[in-house]
């Protein structure tokens, strides 16, 4: 099967598609002071209570997870990913035409919810459905490097996701914000995944699951495959995207929110500084991605985890009580080893499942650590740093899963077909 490979165009598609998931999630966490006054009142409670949202709807993820995968595993990785961008698309135009809590109340913030369970639903098999995809056309000596450009794009996704709110909100007075501008992002959220879908359309089908279905090797129940034959590669799997979950959410999801709070900044400023920290990523993820061809994911995932344990909690520090410029350095630097762990982490929890099952096998093990450790964790952080009164909650969060993770990355084998000599 090594010896297969789809066109360029094609791996091209799959990794830039990854912009849209990243652009919503990354839009409703920068997004949070505003869609919290929109449909949640407004205050600290409204705050905790968008977030929570957020949180809530990520238990949908293990669920499209389910769904998605045995779809890819069963029928193909390109019509999974065509319905899952449909879905999208469908949500993201749906909330840009929601009523807000000043014309319906309560009512607002359950319609806005039942959206984010449709998007965590199909977020669910959207990245796992990319990295499986890229996995199995890439050649085999560059799948770190084609893995990352789909990580970079979703950094791209996010770069965008804060540059248009950043934008609507300087641009906008708080009465036109909260009457109709909030609703800009999401139509251009809609229009970026319409036009996904259409260059998705004309995508090839992986050429590791043709061969699968030329050979009559089909699981019938691909999950299950991946339950009973390859739970260390589940272990694996949850370790590597546990650590990249809560690098990425509270790394870097969460920072505008707690620059505004417990940082003191104005929103404008805080949505600035994390645009430049989500430029950053971009540039880092594909030179991660190229030493973990060269060198192997396990020392690349042991490097990031020391790094995650040892930096998060200053950094939170530095952004609480440091100038702008301090904070600056701090959310880059946070963002920085999110990029990372995002680069690496895509391909190799890919490489820890069969063909047969990939898609199955990635998605539980993905998404049940962004559950846990992604969507859930905002809220968390939020929480900890009302009840505490410390800025270092967040930081302290990462290291700790940072730590538990370092153990089952020492003794994972190396997956990557290194060079030798």
């Amino acid at each position: 099967m090594a010896g297969h490979r789809v066109s360029h165009r094609s791996l091209a598609v799959a990794a830039l598609s990854t912009v849209v998931e990243w652009y919503d999630f990354t839009l409703y966490l920068y997004f949070a002071t505003v869609i919290s006054r929109v449909f949640f009142g407004g205050g600290s409670a409204g705050l905790a209570t968008a977030l929570g949202g957020f949180a809530v709807a990520y238990l949908m993820r293990p669920v499209g997870a389910v769904v998605l995968g045995h779809i890819a595993d069963r029928h193909g990785r390109r019509p999974m990913l065509l319905l899952s961008m449909a879905m999208m698309s469908l949500a993201m135009l749906a909330t840009a035409l929601l009523p807000t809590y000043a014309r319906i109340g309560p009512a607002a913030a359950w319609l806005l919810f039942g959206l984010r369970c449709v998007m965590g639903f199909s977020v669910g098999g959207e990245y796992t459905g990319v990295i499986s995809y890229l996995l199995e056309g890439a050649a085999r000596e560059r799948r770190g490097f084609v893995a990352s450009m789909a990580a970079a794009a979703s950094e791209i996704g996010a770069l965008l996701a804060v540059g248009v709110s950043a934008i609507t909100v300087s641009a906008l007075s708080e009465a036109d914000l909260q009457s109709w501008g909030w609703r800009i992002p999401y139509f251009v959220g809609a229009a970026l995944a319409g036009t996904v879908w259409l260059a998705r359309s004309t995508m090839e089908e992986s050429p590791d699951f043709e061969l699968l279905k030329a050979d009559g090797a089909l699981k019938a129940h691909p999950l299950a495959d991946a339950v009973s034959r390859q739970r260390g590669g589940l272990l694996r799997a949850f370790a590597i995207s546990s650590l990249g979950s809560i690098t990425y959410y509270v790394g870097i999801g969460y920072v505008p929110a707690f620059l505004s709070s417990a940082g003191k900044m104005s929103e404008t400023l805080a949505l600035w500084l994390s645009t430049i920290a989500a430029a950053a990523v971009i540039l880092v993820t594909p030179v991660v991605g190229l030493l973990s061809d060269r060198f192997g994911r396990k020392p690349a995932l042991l490097a990031l985890a020391a790094l995650s344990a040892v930096l998060p909690i200053s950094m939170f520090s530095l952004m609480a009580g440091g100038t702008a410029a301090r904070a600056l350095l701090a959310a880059v630097v946070l963002a920085l080893v999110a990029g990372g762990v995002s680069a690496v982490g895509a391909i190799a929890t890919g490489e820890q499942f069969s063909p047969e099952s990939r898609a199955s096998g990635l998605g539980l093990g993905y998404t049940l650590a962004t559950v846990i450790f992604g969507g859930l964790t905002p809220y968390v952080a939020q929480r900890l740093v009302e009840t505490t009164g410390s800025p270092l909650m967040p930081g302290g969060m990462i290291a700790v899963v940072a730590l538990a993770a370092l153990p089952v990355f020492a003794i994972m084998r190396e997956t990557a077909p290194l060079r030798r000599g």
